[in-house]
């Protein structure tokens, strides 16, 4: 019999929201969790640690692999296992930081911090932080709002705030369980957060490392469940989005990739409404061509400036996203279709013209720039993050390769603060993260594939979204992308805060294939 805060969930296969696999598991061993009735926060949150741990004993006792679902935004199986899945939407327990509960030694102050259960979607981070007075916000988001926090660090979600990173960036402590009768306290040692009483109030255990912590805090599930997080937010501020184009495509913007000085390309709005806080190229790779205004790229960028009380709340009007029901349409009809490489262009065009319409510059928070898109149809996403000193040869490769295996789908350049994360995947000081979304299908997923290939042969060094299609991934690449030396570390955090019987539970083919589930005896 189950504790009470956890009720069996009666699935037995299971598809991804974006619609790329349906996986099949084990039955009788799913299971959603919820926080039991109580008084107080903390007893009810203390009970599902509890229905943690009884989870992870019953994994051990009946032999079952187990992972925590998040929203199921990931377009591979690395969320997943050969066993059972978590259902742990209904955890989304969130409240502020006080003095007591803040580290003496913290850097800043106590209403930057924030701690949420594993559960919360980002969308109702942002809406909770918009109702505090004052208002708050999270730093940086990634381009919708439908993910857990504890999937969105996880896997490396990001945008294109190239001073600030992706979510795992503002994320400084984590609650999780490591085993049947254990569970830690993590953060960095060199960035102290929470204070003893805090570390109380959850009765773990603290370990302050910062080797540990920057290996767990992309470990996409593979560390135990991640129960609690807490982040760094800031004072609320809206965004001005500009989307100008298409642009010239010529040395200058090169050179503005390259460099991430963007002085030369003279964007609308500059010194008007704040700092660059946001660059993104979009790029039809169909109809482009450098040095042709007719045939430039499009570009989406942001200001950014403090919170006006005065601020209108933008309400956006999606009539069309990648994601809609028109693409799982276009993917059966390029898959089945002969000749399909003909009508491609013709496709994309449209799309693209839908999805991305130069507009009037729009003020909002992030909440309100950057929404809660609603997935229908079947889609396909590949990310590559690579320098962006490489950016301009990266768009020149994937223009060529689209001349022989037309892509269903268009490309973007979002440019992103590199990461502390060992095995995030943003990895590059500044780094231009590659991405290629359209309708899935095996004549996308044969575009991926050949634009892997040729980065390998022109020795562009790159990492794969580990979020996104990446079904290339295997030990030798891990290692090629992110060095022995990061690798090891990686593992050797894995053995060390996992309990070792606990280690299998935590396993999935996806770490298996990637060589990342070695058993290491730590001393």
């Amino acid at each position: 019999m189950t504790p009470k805060g956890i009720d069996p969930l009666p699935i037995q296969r299971w598809t991804n929201k974006h619609q790329n696999f349906t996986h099949d598991l084990v039955q009788d061993a799913s299971f959603k969790l919820y926080n039991p009735p109580g008084d107080k926060y903390r007893d009810r949150y203390h009970a599902t640690t509890k229905n943690f741990q009884w989870l992870i004993d019953h994994a051990t006792t009946h032999h079952l692999k187990l992972r925590a679902m998040g929203s199921g935004w990931s377009f591979n199986k690395v969320g997943v296992t050969e066993g059972g899945l978590i259902d742990t939407a209904s955890l989304n327990f969130s409240f502020p930081i006080t003095t007591k509960y803040t580290s003496n030694r913290y850097a800043k102050n106590p209403e930057d911090l924030y701690f949420l259960q594993c559960g919360t979607i980002i969308h109702e981070l942002n809406t909770r932080l918009s109702a505090k007075r004052p208002q708050r916000s999270i730093k940086a988001s990634g381009a919708s709002n439908g993910q857990t926090i504890a999937g969105a660090l996880s896997t490396g979600t990001h945008g294109a705030a190239f001073k600030v990173g992706a979510i795992q960036d503002f994320v400084v402590g984590l609650h999780v369980i490591t085993g049947a009768n254990t569970h830690i306290w993590l953060e960095r040692a060199s960035y102290p957060v929470a204070s003893q009483d805090f570390v109380d109030w959850l009765d773990a255990d603290l370990i302050r490392d910062d080797a540990l912590f920057d290996a767990m805090v992309v470990s996409f599930g593979s560390f135990g469940f991640i129960h609690g997080v807490m982040i760094e937010t800031e004072p609320q501020f809206l965004l001005t989005e500009h989307r100008v184009g298409p642009m010239l495509y010529d040395d200058a913007f090169k050179e503005a990739m390259r460099t991430l000085d963007f002085s030369s390309l003279n964007l609308p709005g500059t010194g008007q409404n704040g700092e660059l806080y946001h660059f993104e190229i979009l790029i039809n790779v169909h109809d482009f061509q450098a040095d042709n205004l007719d045939k430039g790229a499009f570009v989406k960028y942001m200001f950014k400036k403090p919170y006006e009380e005065s601020h209108t709340p933008l309400q956006r009007n999606n009539d069309f996203t990648y994601g809609d029901d028109l693409l799982g349409i276009i993917s059966t009809v390029l898959d089945k279709l002969p000749g399909s490489g003909m009508i491609i262009p013709g496709l994309v065009k449209i799309m693209f013209g839908l999805a991305f319409k130069p507009q009037p510059p729009q003020i909002g928070t992030i909440r309100e720039i950057f929404n809660y898109t609603k997935f229908r149809g079947k889609v396909a996403s590949a990310a590559m993050a690579i320098d962006v000193r490489d950016s301009p040869k990266a768009v020149d490769l994937i223009v060529d390769i689209n001349k022989n295996r037309p892509f269903p789908g268009g490309l973007s350049l979002r440019y992103v603060k590199g990461t502390r994360a060992t095995l995030g995947f943003t990895k590059f000081p500044n780094t231009c993260v590659l991405e290629m979304d359209g309708a899935d299908g095996g004549t996308a997923r044969n575009f991926f594939r050949d634009v892997w290939n040729r980065f390998e042969q022109e020795n562009i060094p790159y990492t794969l979204h580990w979020g996104k299609i990446n079904f290339n991934l295997n030990s030798s690449r891990i290692k090629k992308m992110y060095g022995d030396h990061a690798v090891k570390s990686w593992i050797d955090a894995r053995n060390q805060l996992l309990d070792q019987s606990a280690l299998p539970i935590f396993n999935n083919e996806f770490i298996t294939n990637c060589g990342l589930d070695q058993v290491r005896t730590i001393v």
